[in-house]
């Protein structure tokens, strides 16, 4: 199987702890996407998000700082049993908080939709979630 990285970084309002916390507690999740989600905060717990459409488990916390998580979507063309990764990596910005993302072992059949709904599923909404 052929696998993509998606790579994408910027900038969004709050400090990073804000932006992890969006991220990673289930109020936070449900607050800017406005969907079910359950987020474990330990390494080892197990999250979903998007109304069940994304789940997979936390490989490593730092809160502030850092989040890896093996990520799953709910789609029948995902192939059976394969887990990508996903990094979100957070530092104080000027403007906010700098978040440097990357989404590696995504099939390659996947890149393309995927890359945009990071943009339009988290980046917007979490922009627009953390400036209320």
């Amino acid at each position: 199987m052929k696998v993509r990285t998606i790579r994408q970084k910027l900038v969004l309002p709050g400090t990073p702890r804000e932006v992890y916390d969006a991220l990673m507690t289930t109020k936070g999740h449900r607050g800017f996407s406005g969907a079910e989600a359950r987020i474990s905060a330990r390494v080892g717990g197990n999250f979903m998000a998007w109304g069940g459409y994304i789940h997979g488990t936390n490989l490593k916390l730092v809160p502030g700082r850092t989040i890896v998580q093996s990520w799953v979507p709910s789609e029948a063309s995902w192939p059976k049993g394969h887990l990508s990764k996903v990094r979100f990596e957070l530092a104080p910005s000027p403007r906010g908080t700098r978040v440097t993302f990357t989404h590696s072992g995504v099939p390659v059949e996947h890149a393309g939709h995927l890359s945009k709904g990071w943009k339009q599923s988290y980046w917007t909404p979490m922009r627009k979630y953390l400036s209320g």
